[in-house]
């Protein structure tokens, strides 16, 4: 059974390299803590806020976020297709996810704000309705993605093959179209 945790404040803890398993937090906020190459088994967030973490390459194995913030996060090559998939709802503002994976998860609906989601792995993400404001997405992989009513509209770097990824009603600025070009070689000035 998993210890239960409600309405605390954690701030400046170091899990650097540790296990945190079969425990599950609800409406609470991590500040500056450090879970780096840490591994995460059946743990469970419910309302939680996460400001100034670092969870650069944490394992995490049948996680479940539900409602769940991160805020100025450091969150480099983390594997979230491993999480708990009934219900993923979470959000990122001022994050950097670098060569994070989302692979086959649904995340509809989910913001990025000024974000770096550089090399991402998107393929075959449910990305309906999902809003990349601001965020670099060089390098990031969109192939066989589901991206309908997307907001790409302020995003940036970013190259999505219309051949291999739904796009239907998404959005993109004038700017960004080049992205959705480059694949066919043509040349927009």
């Amino acid at each position: 059974m998993a210890e239960y945790f409600l309405d605390i404040e954690y701030k400046d803890i170091t899990y650097q390299e540790e296990e945190v398993n079969f425990k599950e937090f609800e409406c609470c906020t991590f500040t500056n803590c450090n879970f780096s190459q840490s591994t995460f088994v059946a743990v469970t967030f419910i309302d939680c806020t996460f400001d100034d973490c670092i969870f650069s390459t944490a394992k995490i194995n049948y996680v479940a976020f539900r409602t769940v913030t991160f805020n100025r996060c450091e969150i480099k090559d983390v594997n979230f297709a491993m999480c708990d998939k009934l219900i993923f709802e979470i959000a990122f503002n001022d994050c950097v996810l670098d060569f994070s994976k989302f692979y086959t998860l649904k995340i509809k609906g989910t913001s990025f704000t000024n974000c770096s989601i550089i090399a991402v792995d998107f393929m075959s993400t449910d990305l309906t309705e999902v809003v990349f404001e601001n965020c670099d997405l060089y390098r990031s992989e969109f192939a066989k993605a589901i991206a309908n009513k997307a907001d790409f509209k302020t995003s940036y770097n970013y190259t999505i093959d219309p051949k291999t990824t739904k796009l239907k009603k998404a959005v993109f600025a004038l700017e960004g179209i080049k992205g959705l070009l480059y694949k066919h070689e043509i040349i927009v000035k």
